[in-house]
């Protein structure tokens, strides 16, 4: 095959037939290795069932327009996606094709933000999103190649491919029932394949990857209890109803997709054991046609499925700390600030797991009890669920720290435990309106440091300068009484270099302490900040 230079139409074509080409050769290999969400061995048939529908609509395309070629095979692969994986690999290119719908020829940094707008697409085109996945991959990709310059195409799709081969490697340590059958997850194999595909056009050379499967036992039988797998396309329906649509199908199955087809088209795929209501979930809210239902195996009475003997979970506040944790192997809720978790995705969190021991990190007071509150519900019967509290998040973050699989589950949770209350927490927050503290009178847009939940400063002046000065007092006070770590979460007004400032004034003032930072992109207080 030529290799290429450049991502044009036909680079484009040759793509999309070179992943055919691929994804039937490793059709049987990746179907063989089924096991999350359900056992029914056809992410690989549908894998390539969707991709073949992409190449059949690059038909009559041509020129040398990316753009219009990525448009045309991704507008195919919606319309005739299947499963879960050939739903979400569907979104990929439309993702892709959204982000290049005006470039004629993508650049490395062109394939970078369509890579980057095809995570948007299929995570948002998931009710629940589960760490060990595609997605898992996908995001992982885009991590690496982050927001910087990359203006060799070629260089971009090596290190998508790499990337991906080594987020494929890690997709066991984040899903139990991948671990406890010994493969990786079937979805992330074929997206690894579609990215390698991507090399070979622009470089000629044959790329190898990870083998699917270190030990086959365990995956006979291991399938979802809910028996059918119901399919269709969705006309007549705007992006509330959508949402409405993903809450309603959520209240009756798992793997549920709601993916955007365009022009208020949606291609929606769900598990459930109720077709009827599948389906009525979609008359409310547009017009279902091109139905498609076919069953799921069911476990085996006689052998059941075996849990992974424990696992930890944590949910928290805003998409960036959870994709943080969820990168760390950690299987995350994500909560909007202010907002409570449904009992429903607490429910789903837990028992993806297939753990019998489930810890679960709460960042925050009202997480914490919400957490709680689901414990005791008969669909965890069985199943020994422990909440870890925490009142911020910078405390889950030190029980992870601490979190040991080798030790007794018993003694991993005291261990974790441990580590959430012995870390101090403080928020430096813009005040929203005027307030009397015991500290002094606080007027909105006055910049406010708390320490374990108590006012302990007011800056007043310009935001940015006044958050430095809270940062680095409240960090002084939190200091004063002994620490050696201090991990800071960004929020999404952090100002510009307030990191930079913090990790000067700790150099001159205390070089003995570490200091950590990550983006928390939480919006309900500038900065979180945690010391052990």
């Amino acid at each position: 095959m030529r290799a290429s230079d450049a991502l044009d139409a036909d680079a484009v074509r040759r793509w999309i037939d070179v992943c055919v080409r691929d994804l039937r050769a490793l059709r049987a290999e990746i179907d063989d290795i089924n096991v999350y969400p359900v056992a029914d061995s056809d992410t690989g048939s549908n894998l390539l069932h969707t991709m073949t529908a992409a190449r059949d609509g690059l038909d009559g395309i041509d020129g040398t327009h990316a753009g219009e070629a990525l448009g045309a095979a991704a507008t195919a692969a919606v319309r005739a996606a299947r499963g879960n994986s050939g739903t979400i690999l569907s979104q990929v290119l439309r993702g892709m094709a959204a982000s290049a719908a005006e470039t004629p020829v993508l650049t490395g940094a062109d394939l970078v933000a369509a890579l980057r707008a095809a995570d948007t697409a299929a995570t948002k085109a998931v009710a629940r999103p589960v760490a060990g996945t595609m997605l898992s991959v996908l995001h992982a990709v885009c991590t690496a190649l982050g927001d910087g310059e990359h203006p060799d195409v070629t260089d971009v799709a090596v290190l998508a491919a790499k990337e991906a081969a080594r987020a494929l490697a890690d997709t066991p340590r984040q899903l139990a029932p991948l671990a406890a059958a010994g493969v990786v997850d079937a979805g992330g194999r074929g997206l690894v394949a579609v990215f390698d595909a991507l090399v070979e056009v622009l470089t000629g050379a044959r790329t190898t990857v990870p083998t699917c499967a270190t030990d086959r036992a365990g995956v006979d039988g291991a399938a979802s209890p809910r028996t059918w797998e119901v399919m269709y396309l969705l006309s007549g329906v705007d992006t509330d109803a959508a949402a409405g649509l993903r809450r309603a199908l959520s209240a009756l199955g798992d793997s549920v997709t709601v993916a955007e087809a365009g022009a208020g088209e949606y291609a929606v795929h769900v598990h459930c054991a109720d077709i009827g209501a599948a389906l009525e979930a979609g008359l409310e809210h547009g017009r279902p046609h091109r139905v498609r239902v076919e069953p799921l195996l069911t476990p085996s009475p006689a052998e059941p499925a075996v849990p992974a003997d424990r696992a930890v979970v944590a949910v928290v506040h805003g998409e960036e700390l959870a994709a943080f944790v969820a990168e760390e192997g950690t299987p995350v809720l994500a909560v909007p600030a202010h907002a409570e978790p449904r009992e429903e995705d607490l429910l789903d969190l837990v028992t993806a797991t297939a753990a019998g021991h489930v810890t679960v990190l709460a960042g925050g007071v009202g997480l914490t009890a919400a957490a709680e509150r689901v414990t005791s519900r008969p669909e965890l019967e069985g199943r020994d669920v422990v909440v870890v509290p925490s009142a911020s998040p910078v405390q889950v973050l030190a029980a992870l720290a601490v979190h040991d699989p080798n030790r007794r589950a018993g003694s991993d949770v005291v261990a974790m435990a441990e580590a959430a209350a012995a870390t101090r927490r403080a928020e430096i927050v813009v005040a929203a309106e005027d307030a009397i503290t015991w500290v002094g009178r606080v007027a909105a847009g006055d910049v406010v440091g708390f320490i374990d939940g108590e006012v302990v400063l007011i800056e007043s002046g310009e935001t940015g300068e006044a958050t430095v000065r809270a940062a680095t007092g409240v960090l002084d006070r939190m200091l004063a009484v002994g620490g050696e770590l201090v991990t800071v979460l960004t929020g999404a007004d952090a100002p510009d270099g307030v990191v930079d400032v913090l990790t000067d004034h700790l150099r001159a003032e205390r070089p003995d302490v570490e200091l950590v930072c990550y983006p928390g992109g939480q919006t309900d207080a500038v900065l979180l900040m945690g010391v052990e």
